[in-house]
């Protein structure tokens, strides 16, 4: 692939993100250090470290240059048999490596709550059910799966008092757990009645629920209930946040950083 650079381009991508200009010792910040063979080595401490010590890379095995092969993957949603064919490394190594980048995504001011005018909805993924609502005018979402396969009262109503700011229009189909919602929560609240072929309120949100779906196929062709939470993170921080996604090295910028040690 054109777009991955040479080993000691990555080595100087990542030294850069974590030290600066100035290379130093993670540990006691001594920046008399010296290379030891593929290690750098502190005078000061005597403690030896590589570029991903003290990251959450510390324990990574792979060669620069498929480690950034598989990220690129990765950030363009290639699905698992292509990234295959792309990295030469198994589809276990592979879903492992995905999760890793999933659990590392960046935390740029984590939505709350959304405001103005909101659709929401919900959506049923095997046994875990997900609600999600859209600011139409900032175009942001948040969703959040809920750990069984239907939707009561109670978790629309915590997941509106949650994250639906008062004062708000809110946007729903005519599910019966929407009724009288506006009674214990400040928001003017209207409603489509698909049965009539009502859908130009909440023509978004079922909208943010298709890219999801067709997210996870595409990518990841299944994913178990037990990794859906973290998938539908991912997903939603791709949609507020694409800048952070938009290549290894910006990725790498926002996510890598060393870790404190005694």
């Amino acid at each position: 692939l054109k777009q991955i650079p040479s080993e000691a381009k990555i080595k100087k991508i990542v030294r850069r993100i974590l030290f600066g200009t100035h290379l130093y010792c993670p540990r006691c910040k001594s920046r008399s250090v010296y290379r030891s063979e593929s290690r750098y080595r502190c005078r000061k401490c005597r403690r030896p470290f590589s570029l991903t010590s003290n990251t959450w890379l510390s324990n990574m095995k792979l060669p620069w240059q498929q480690f950034y092969t598989l990220l690129w993957c990765w950030l363009n949603h290639m699905p698992i048999t292509q990234s295959i064919k792309i990295t030469g490394l198994s589809e276990v190594s592979i879903r492992k490596w995905f999760e890793e980048f999933r659990l590392n995504i960046p935390d740029p001011d984590w939505l709350s709550s959304l405001k103005d005018t909101i659709q929401m909805d919900e959506a049923f993924f095997r046994n875990k059910a997900v609600i999600a609502a859209k600011d139409t005018i900032a175009k942001k979402v948040i969703l959040r799966v809920i750990p069984k396969k239907y939707v009561e009262k109670q978790n629309v109503s915590q997941f509106i008092a949650r994250h639906v700011e008062p004062g708000s229009k809110l946007f729903t189909d005519g599910a019966s757990y929407y009724r009288g919602i506006q009674k214990f929560w400040p928001v003017t609240h209207k409603k489509d009645i698909h049965s009539k072929w009502e859908f130009g309120l909440t023509s978004e949100i079922e909208g943010v629920f298709g890219n999801l779906r067709t997210f996870i196929r595409r990518k990841y062709h299944h994913v178990t209930c037990s990794k859906l939470e973290n998938v539908v993170a991912e997903f939603e921080a791709n949609f507020n946040h694409p800048e952070i996604f938009k290549n290894p090295h910006e990725y790498l910028r926002n996510s890598l950083f060393l870790v404190p040690t005694c």
